[in-house]
Parts: C-alpha cells; structure tokens; sequence
C-alpha cells in the first residue's frame, strides 16, 4: 500500500493510453482527423501556458541570478552534456530509438508544478522555486528545440518545417495568451482545476495518438521487457548524478540550504507536460513512442524519488527558515 502512495494518477492515466493505444490503435480514416486535433489541442495546452506564465516573475530572476543561474545551468547544460555522453551507448546497449529517447529527455525544461511542491515540502526557497521553474520553461520553449536540433538534428529531422510548425503550434499561441494574459488570468485561476485537467487532459491524448502511430509501426515488436529495464536502471543513474551534483554544487557556491534545495528540486527535473507536446512537433510520428517511453519512465522516478528527499529534508529543516513568496 505503501507503493501505491507514489503512483501518479496522471502516470495512470498516461499508462492507460499506451495500453488503449496498443489493443485499439488509431487507423485508417481516424489518423488525419486525430493529427489534426493533436495539432489544435497542443496549441491550447502552450496558449494556456502562456496566459498562466508571469513574464515578471521571469524578469524577476535578474534579482537572484546566481541561485537562477546554476538551475539554468544545470536544466540546458549539465543534462544536455549527458544526452550527449548517452548518444556514445551502442545498440546492443539499448535499441537507438529509446537512446534518442533519453537524450530528448535531457534536453526538456524543469516541471513547474512539481518543482513548486517540492521545494514547499522540503522547506526550501518557494518564490526562487516559482520564478526558476516559471522562467525555464519559458526558455525551454525556445532552447529544446535548438538543443534537439543540434544534438538530433538528423534523426529528429529539424528542418524549415519544423520551425515553422514549433512557431505555429507552440510559439505563436504562448505569445498570444502572454497577449491574453491581462483578461483571461482571472478566469483562470478561479478554474484552476479545469485548466489542469485540460493540460494532462492534452498530455494524454497526443500520448495516445504517438502510440497508436508507433503500435502500428510496430514498437512492442522491438521494446522488451529487457529494454524497459536498461532504461529505468539508466534514468535512475542519471538522476542519482544530478541530485549529487546539484547539491554539491550548491554547496560549494555557499547558498544557504533553502537556495540549495530550490537548486536540488528545480535542477534534477524534466517536463513530461512540456516535452510530449514539443516531441510531437519534432520528431516523425512513427518514433514518437520511442521517444515518449523514457521520458514517462523518468517522469515516474523522480516524482517517487524527490517526494522521499523533500520529506525527509522537511522532516529536519527548521520551520522559522521557511521562506514564502
């Protein structure tokens, strides 16, 4: 039962996808129809990105850039000079596919929401958290698809197409509820609950659809249970490595333990919101399950792993050093 505390109920709902998806995938005259509600769905999940994203919170990082700044360093690139180093991993390791899967992975912008948590839990720096989580997704937007260019740029097939498709499904609706923000920010954050089962609400669908594309290409024909495994043992190294690093480094620097679990939580996570949107637009629809099974794996692993260090570091941390934004 205990087990059962840490299971997401969104990971749940994103399993259910894959299994749908892989007993009832869609074919024939049901596949331009659900391309083209992916492609509409997605850019409400970035408009309502934008419309929730305080830009002057974002702005607010020059303030505290030090703390921001190894956060960032970590996010775009400490994790990206590990994709590289996994890119090195030979087939007999792990198929290439779930390999370009992992170094996707790397290339992703830190959660928000569980980031937030987190540190709150943990008793660590709350309004560093909100602006650093705010502030790297905002670059993220911007940065993974230059990054995924540059590290998979063959394989992901980053072309004057892409481009156009990231600033028409991605950028131009986040700016547009930037624009929106000043009438719309009040209706959502009264329906806040609406607003998040439409986000995970999107995250599942475009899941379903990559998966219905990859079953029919024949993805659990070349993913076994031995691959899952090397996967889930290689996630769980680099998030060992991170959160090591993270902290030490903090430490070195001389942040005081509130910055320093701002700089764990904030710098060891990846957005699976985020990168399953941008994974869509990116890479061609029959790897999408490829690459969209690591990054559920590691999504899974750091919440079950953060949850025990944030309540254990919340468990010695000295109330009185809580800090609110």
């Amino acid at each position: 039962m205990r087990f059962v505390r840490f299971l997401d109920p969104f990971l749940l709902a994103l399993l259910g996808a894959v299994i749908l998806a892989s007993f009832a995938p869609a074919r024939g005259g049901a596949v331009p129809l659900l391309d083209a509600v992916v492609a509409v769905v997605i850019a409400l999940l970035f408009f309502l990105y934008g419309v929730r994203l305080r830009t002057d919170e974002a702005v607010a990082a020059v303030t505290h850039w030090r703390l921001h700044s190894v956060i960032f360093g970590f996010t775009y690139v400490v994790f990206p000079l590990v994709g590289l180093a996994l890119l090195a991993l030979p087939e007999s390791v792990l198929p290439r596919d779930l390999t370009h899967g992992l170094v996707f992975l790397t290339l992703l912008p830190s959660t928000v929401q569980a980031s937030i948590a987190f540190v709150s839990i943990a008793r660590g720096n709350i309004a560093g958290a909100i602006v650093a989580a705010s502030a790297s997704n905002l670059l993220g937007v911007i940065l993974t698809p230059v990054l995924v260019a540059l590290l998979l740029g063959s394989y992901a097939g980053v072309d004057a197409g892409a481009i156009v498709r990231i600033g028409g499904q991605i950028l131009a609706p986040f700016i547009l509820g930037q624009i929106a923000r000043r009438w719309l920010i009040g209706w959502v954050t009264r329906h806040r609950r609406v607003t998040l089962f439409t986000d995970r609400s999107v995250v599942v669908l475009v899941v379903y659809s990559a998966f219905s594309q990859g079953v029919v290409a024949g993805i659990w024909s070349q993913v076994g249970v031995r691959d899952i495994v090397v996967m889930l043992v290689l996630s769980t190294v680099i998030l060992a490595l991170v959160l090591f690093a993270t902290w030490s480094v903090s430490g070195w620097f001389g942040f005081t333990r509130e910055d320093r679990i701002t700089i764990l939580m904030c710098g060891s996570k990846k957005s699976l919101a985020t990168g399953v949107p941008i994974a869509t637009v990116l890479f061609p629809a029959a790897t999408l399950g490829f690459i969209m099974l690591p990054v559920m794996i590691f999504h899974q692993l750091q919440l079950v792993v953060c949850s025990i260090i944030a309540t254990r570091m919340g468990r010695k941390a000295d109330p009185i050093s809580v800090q609110v934004p």
